[in-house]
């Protein structure tokens, strides 16, 4: 057993540049597809729901400007009611000043009435109220 080699594989035959050329091309591509079909995928899928909820919203702003409308209306009747009630709040407060003032002249009147009964025994004899004692 004198030394005996091990016998070597033959070597493959190295690629011709156009081979690699090649093979990095078709490599490069299949990864763009995979990459690609998935990316464009999910912003396809994006792009319909953007689509989608812009019909959505536009619909929804619609009918928030129709019911802010409405909610004007309903404040104006409010403010309405709120008018007509101080208005009658402040007729009120005019009759009530009309009462004390008609309240205040009646008792004026009363006591002008009294004291022309009580001078009703002082008449002279000229017939004239009010002159007891040659006073007027």
């Amino acid at each position: 057993m004198s030394g005996s080699a091990l016998p070597v594989p033959p070597t493959p035959p190295s690629p011709t540049h156009a081979q690699t050329a090649e093979a990095r091309a078709a490599f490069t591509a299949s990864l763009l597809s995979a990459g690609t079909s998935t990316v464009e995928s999910d912003l396809k899928t994006r792009a319909g729901d953007l689509h989608a909820n812009t019909a959505t919203i536009d619909k929804q702003e619609q009918t928030l400007l129709k019911e802010t409308k409405n909610l004007g209306r309903e404040g104006d009747k409010w403010q309405k009611v709120v008018d007509d009630g101080a208005r009658g709040v402040k007729e009120t407060g005019d009759v009530q000043n009309w009462a004390e003032m008609l309240e205040r002249d009646l008792c004026v009147l009363e006591d002008t009435m009294a004291m022309v009964d009580e001078e009703g025994g002082n008449v002279n004899q000229a017939g004239t109220h009010g002159l007891a004692n040659g006073h007027r």
